[in-house]
């Protein structure tokens, strides 16, 4: 699994013109699945993005965790996150799982921020997304299983 992780002062997803998951801080995460992913990939990406200190204390240090600050996250399906780009000039997606493997893996790790706590919104699987997000930092990392 990759998670491209975004420490976030406001964020939310449209689909159809309705909002349906909005965060007021913590993280955006845009979430893709490939073929050889399992569920303790879910489960080891949750454990890390729940813990990763990367909002500050009070001495200006990145040493909190989104579960020490309170924050939520929205969590964004994102195929493309597997497409690869290095030959010609359309992405080849043959990496990225088949909704039939990912879309469970993507519920389940979402459940797993739950089970620890965090407010978890997401946006809908498979759908066209307008996602609007204030980046606070700006803090972005890439997190792979």
């Amino acid at each position: 699994m990759r998670v491209v992780l975004q420490r976030s002062k406001a964020a939310s997803v449209v689909v159809e013109n309705e909002t349906i998951g909005s965060i007021d801080f913590g993280f955006v995460l845009l979430v893709g699945v490939t073929h050889e992913d399992t569920f303790d990939d879910a489960k080891y990406l949750a454990e890390k993005i729940a813990n990763l200190r990367v909002f500050e204390d009070q001495d200006g240090k990145m040493n909190l965790s989104l579960k020490d600050v309170g924050g939520e996250i929205l969590s964004i399906s994102q195929f493309t996150l597997y497409g690869d780009s290095r030959k010609g000039r359309r992405p080849n997606f043959m990496a990225a799982a088949r909704p039939e493997q990912a879309e469970p893996l993507y519920e389940a790790f979402n459940q797993m921020l739950r089970d620890q706590g965090i407010v978890v919104e997401t946006g809908k699987f498979g759908a066209k997304m307008d996602v609007k997000l204030t980046n606070d930092g700006p803090v972005t990392l890439i997190i792979e299983s």
